[in-house]
């Protein structure tokens, strides 16, 4: 008899989640301080796009408006199949957090001078998600204090594959 093995929790969130877009750009361009997973309001063509895979995070932000967020520059191309029905690829969607979420996240970001940037987009259980950050603009010399930093443990890690 073969006992079945239990997925952990941490095995059946990442079974249930389906990345669509991510911004690996934002990581070298800010330092993340704070991640918050938001729900994003969708018309029906958007989401069959999505589906398909298609989506651009590049040069998008989080905006507050009027005790609201909301996802600015995003580009969601038009679904073929949709034919009048299609939906504008870059409106501002909005973005869907309880209350007590925007005032501790998003006025923080308004208040310290911080930007709320979508660092991934991805399908979870079924319903689209984004994952936002707070982040601070990096300075050039942050980012070749980290380029150097990662080329010091690649050299490391290559020397030490090459000692076995």
């Amino acid at each position: 008899m073969v006992k079945s093995k239990k997925k952990t929790k941490q095995e059946s969130k990442e079974s249930n989640e389906r990345v669509i877009s991510e911004n690996r750009r934002a990581r070298h361009e800010y330092s993340v301080l704070d991640t918050l997973e938001c729900g994003i309001l969708l018309v029906g063509s958007e989401v069959k796009s999505l589906r398909n895979g298609t989506a651009s995070l590049a040069d998008s932000y989080g905006k507050v408006k009027h005790g609201e967020v909301w996802l600015v520059g995003c580009d969601i191309p038009e679904y073929v199949e949709a034919n009048r029905f299609n939906h504008k690829p870059k409106r501002e969607r909005k973005l869907l957090l309880h209350s007590r979420e925007i005032t501790k996240f998003a006025m923080r970001a308004y208040e310290k001078g911080l930007t709320l940037i979508p660092l991934r987009m991805y399908f979870k259980r079924g319903k689209a998600k984004v994952l936002m950050g707070l982040c601070k603009g990096k300075q050039e010399f942050d980012k070749r204090t980290e380029k150097k930093k990662a080329e010091a443990t690649k050299t490391i890690r290559l020397s030490m594959l090459k000692r076995k």
